[in-house]
């Protein structure tokens, strides 16, 4: 039975809501609408200029419309009047392809012909930092190795407990919270559940923690290495393929070593095929690449991938295997937007199953000190324009998202890449001045 927002409105006693949508570059957009104009949007949608965000169109490009998902309704916990709001975005009566729910949602229709339903988790990490980004906000979160320190995270109570118990209002499933590898860093967990309920969440959660971050006077941000000598911002996916019914986990054999069949080992072999290339919308930025690969961090490791490997429960590889019928991608960071995130691991998986792709044999070391004695292993990019690169000329992926969300994601990365190039940094004043 289809879902009357209208009646919503009055039942729970929203006045307005937010009707959302998030461009090519993550950024998330919205109009406030108020609850007596909710029956109109949820038959036309909420009007916009493509132009005015990252959409790759032009001024003369007619109205795009946000086309609000019912089933994607969440009521602000802190402000219940507030219902927000994911939107489909039409142009000319089409779905716009090349926008980023869309094309998850293509790569979810794709995959439920084959009788497939990917299910994920994310892990969110984020700094609490002062308001203007220069420090973290704990001035007494010092320790070299500050992971899972107790007293660091209660300091931080108040906010990481109200994120918390809005998780829990909302029915998500928290499970734990925790103070993470660098001075300022946390991240929360919740259940899994299908990718696009866990890309819709994703995308409110990283609005949620930067309101309620505001309430008590902090900044959060995600951004992949807002710090050279801390850990950085990583978002790792946990994934997992299940029938039409949800009930059935095919990733799960009891006869592997490592609890997977011969499908996840398949779907497995396309995402580290299609790794390098993926790269570009799984590390979006240009600060992404230092956090890949990078130096050796205050508390000893980056927790990072530095290659396209994988093994078994092994946080060193960029794919590890913790428990049966799942595997961890740890490549993503905290820029990545939510759905091109889900769209990609599910484009290359999908490639992976149809041309059977051979992952190979777990690797079972140490990949940051012993990574250099394994030959024939593939490296990430080292920056952006390399990804921009391998990303544009990917036949996988430009079967997979569509040629006109790759070519414009990559035309509109490519001005990106320019920009930052043409800045001239501190470091290149000190080390080039008196050249």
């Amino acid at each position: 039975m289809a879902i009357n927002l209208a009646a919503v409105a009055k039942q729970k006693k929203i006045k307005y809501f937010l009707i959302s949508f998030v461009d090519l570059f993550g950024v998330l957009r919205s109009k406030l609408v108020p609850a007596r104009a909710i029956a109109g949007m949820q038959r036309d949608g909420a009007g916009f200029a493509g132009f005015a965000t990252w959409l790759d169109m032009t001024p003369a490009h007619p109205d795009m419309f946000a086309v609000p998902d019912p089933a994607s309704l969440i009521q602000l916990p802190w402000k219940p009047e507030v219902g927000w709001l994911a939107g489909d975005l039409v142009m000319d009566g089409k779905l716009v392809d090349a926008s980023p729910r869309v094309a998850l949602k293509n790569q979810i229709a794709l995959a439920a012909k084959q009788g497939m339903r990917m299910k994920t988790g994310v892990e969110c990490e984020y700094f609490l930092v002062s308001p203007d980004g220069s420090a973290v906000s704990d001035a007494s979160d010092t320790q070299e190795k500050p992971c899972y320190d107790q007293s660091a995270l209660m300091r931080r109570y108040d906010v990481i407990s109200e994120i918390c118990d809005c998780m829990i209002t909302l029915g998500w499933g928290p499970y734990q919270n925790d103070h993470e590898d660098a001075n300022g860093q946390f991240e929360m967990n919740w259940d899994f559940d299908d990718a696009l309920v866990t890309a819709d969440r994703h995308v409110f959660f990283k609005y949620m923690v930067k309101a309620i971050a505001e309430k008590h006077g902090l900044r959060a941000t995600f951004m992949p290495k807002p710090f050279s000598n801390l850990t950085g911002n990583g978002c790792h996916a946990h994934v997992s393929v299940w029938d039409k019914t949800g009930k059935k986990n095919l990733f799960h054999s009891a006869s592997d070593k490592m609890g997977l069949s011969k499908m996840a080992y398949q779907f497995l072999g396309g995402v580290l095929h299609n790794a390098d290339a993926l790269a570009a919308i799984f590390n979006p930025t240009v600060n992404s690449y230092k956090r890949i690969d990078a130096q050796v961090t205050l508390s000893g490791a980056t927790w990072s991938p530095n290659a396209i490997t994988y093994g078994g429960n092994n946080r060193t590889h960029m794919v590890r295997v913790p428990d049966e019928g799942r595997f961890e991608l740890r490549l993503m960071d905290g820029a990545a937007n939510p759905y091109l995130l889900q769209a990609g691991v599910l484009a290359a998986g999908l490639d992976g199953v149809a041309n059977k792709r051979d992952p190979g044999k777990p690797l079972n070391i140490n990949m940051y000190t012993e990574g250099h004695t394994v030959k024939d292993v593939r490296r990430l990019p080292s920056n952006l324009l390399d990804a921009i690169r391998l990303f544009e000329k990917s036949k996988v992926l430009r079967a997979g998202l569509g040629k006109e969300l790759v070519e414009s994601y990559a035309k509109l990365k490519h001005r990106d890449w320019r920009s930052y190039s043409a800045a001239i940094s501190q470091w290149e004043r000190d080390h080039t001045l008196d050249c």
